[in-house]
């Protein structure tokens, strides 16, 4: 494993798309607020850029299931020996059995190894004596992840979680207070191999914990999707970033939503941060850049006033025992004005974004209706996600959507409800349905 120079301490930078002009009266003020980070999470071990580096734990589904066929729970173990030589040398980890209880297969002390060649051939040696046995409680490997990424001072808490049946033997309360105690201490990415489990449970893991849901349907996939995942969390340079929102007197937040590379609703996860001010968790960034859609309402006000609707800044911590990093930051205005084209014009970033969450609706409330057997609501739910699909440009959901519905007439959202449709290409659209594509600028 070859050796990595330190990386410098991301950069951010916060960009705002908007239409600022409102009619006599109005209200509404809608922004795409891009941030952008550049300069971190690449050239060394992940998140040593301060101090503390990466850790990552790697749970593994082994309940009897994963033995049906024969080529999952191999699967399993080769894609997570393939992770395991994706981590660079100095981070911490440790690998997960999970069935109706979690066991530390490797280093199994209570602690994190740290990644060298030695540690990693020593985990590898522990994945080929994993066996499938017993049931299905995701809470629990969730909360041991917690305590093992707990166990040492980290920049960057990550983890990676595989199953394929439903969470059976634990009920959905259980799932959801270990969820509640693990968000916010590490980031997840969880994924579904074959297609014995159930979408919702995967997403609102990786959605609780600001991480990727995705399906793998094949187990000879499995290992390439995991290096895949492993690479990612390496590139993670900064942890525990909040997009904070501070809104004059008389203004109420309608809504904060990330909306690309996914369409994820922060709303609901403020935290207070002072004076009309809160903090909404991003998760852990590399070098990369994301959209979010903030939306207020502004009290009414005469032609020709203004104000300052919103600041939009970025809380990056800074060096463990140090100072937080100035904050990038951009504004969100609102004028008023007697033009009728300026106040009725729609920015084409808040127009294409708005477009992508109601594909996401669509494609969610198609398939609902699908699976009830309401056959006149899916085909209307569904023909108006292929028409947003393509509409937008996004091509690869209008494939997903293809494999569901028979499309007449794209443009116009005419389709016809497939009568035979495979179970992986159902779970693979909904599963998929809230990736979105990026503007062009």
């Amino acid at each position: 494993m070859a050796n990595f120079s330190k990386p410098t301490a991301p950069r951010f930078s916060v960009d705002v798309y908007q239409n600022e002009f409102l009619p006599e009266g109005g209200r509404d003020v809608s922004a795409i607020v891009t941030v952008t980070s550049t300069g971190g999470g690449t050239g060394g071990p992940a998140g040593t850029g301060d101090s503390g580096g990466a850790g990552v734990v790697i749970m593994v589904d082994c309940s009897g299931s994963m033995e049906y066929p024969s080529t999952k729970m191999r699967g399993a173990r080769e894609a997570t020996a393939a992770a395991v030589d994706t981590l660079r040398d100095g981070t911490s980890f440790a690998v997960v059995a999970g069935t109706h209880v979690a066991k530390e297969v490797y280093p199994g002390n209570g602690r994190l190894a740290v990644a060298d060649a030695r540690t990693r051939d020593e985990a590898k040696g522990a994945l080929r004596r994993l066996s499938a046995g017993g049931g299905t409680a995701i809470g629990t490997w969730l909360r041991l992840a917690d305590r093992l990424l707990s166990s040492t001072e980290l920049t960057i808490r990550h983890g990676i979680l595989l199953t394929d049946g439903r969470n059976e033997h634990e009920s959905p309360e259980a799932l959801r207070a270990a969820l509640d105690a693990c968000a916010g201490r590490f980031t997840c990415d969880a994924r579904g191999v074959g297609t014995d489990w159930e979408v919702k449970e995967v997403t609102g893991i990786a959605s609780a914990l600001l991480g990727t849901a995705d399906i793998v349907a094949d187990p000879a996939g499995l290992a390439a999707d995991f290096t895949a995942m492993m690479e990612q969390a390496m590139g993670k340079g900064v942890a525990d970033v909040a997009l904070r929102l501070w809104t004059p007197v008389g203004v109420e937040i309608a809504f904060v939503k990330q909306v690309a590379p996914t369409v994820e609703d922060l709303t609901g996860r403020r935290t207070e941060a002072g004076p009309r001010a809160g903090d909404y968790p991003t998760g852990s960034w590399g070098d990369e850049s994301r959209d979010y859609h903030v939306s207020v309402r502004v009290p009414r006000a005469s032609v020709g006033q203004e104000m300052l609707a919103a600041r939009v800044s970025l809380i990056v911590p800074g060096p463990v025992g140090g100072e937080p990093r100035p904050p990038a930051q951009g504004l969100v205005r609102a004028v008023w004005t007697d033009d009728l084209a300026m106040s009725t014009s729609i920015n084409p970033q808040v127009a294409h974004y708005t477009g992508q969450a109601e594909l996401a609706d669509a494609i969610r409330e198609g398939l609902d209706a699908r699976k009830s057997g309401d056959h006149d609501g899916a085909t209307a739910k569904l023909g108006r996600a292929v028409q947003l699909a393509a509409a937008s440009g996004n091509a690869d959901t209008a494939k997903l959507l293809s494999k569901v519905v028979d499309v007449v007439d794209a443009a116009a959202g005419t389709v016809r409800l497939k009568a035979k449709v495979a179970d992986a290409d159902e779970m693979t659209l909904e599963t998929r349905s809230t990736k979105t594509v990026r503007v062009t600028r």
